[in-house]
């Protein structure tokens, strides 16, 4: 079955991004393909490559990195969400005259369009947060 799961809410205030994580890694495990994760509303901060959590604590941007890249998983900020919590690629950063950018590497940032897409394209759209 193939699973497109968009997370919400933002990590270390809230349980989506993990639960999300945990539940990807399950799917995978059990055979099922994860073509896509949607990162949407105060789920974007997932994807900075600032946060520098406690040494002895779970790094959520770096768990999602690495799962990605060992399975080919898509990872996307939606844009909107992106700009309006100061999140920005290279690209966008240069667009709107920052002098900085702070997406982490394995993560893309895109439009709503990716996640109707995500949705078509899929068995089933599985949503973690509010």
């Amino acid at each position: 079955m193939k699973i497109g799961v968009v997370v919400s809410e933002g990590p270390y205030t809230h349980q989506a991004a993990d639960t999300a994580y945990q539940f990807v890694k399950a799917a995978l495990d059990k055979g099922h393909e994860v073509p896509r994760v949607f990162f949407y509303h105060d789920g974007v901060n997932v994807s900075t490559r600032l946060s520098v959590p406690p040494q002895d604590e779970r790094h959520i941007q770096k768990q999602w990195t690495a799962l990605a890249q060992d399975h080919g998983i898509d990872l996307v900020v939606c844009i909107a969400a992106a700009q309006r919590r100061g999140l920005l690629d290279e690209n966008e950063a240069r667009r709107q005259g920052k002098d900085a950018h702070n997406i982490a590497e394995g993560f893309r940032i895109s439009g709503l369009g990716q996640l109707i897409e995500m949705g078509i394209q899929t068995d089933r759209l599985v949503t973690f947060g509010d």
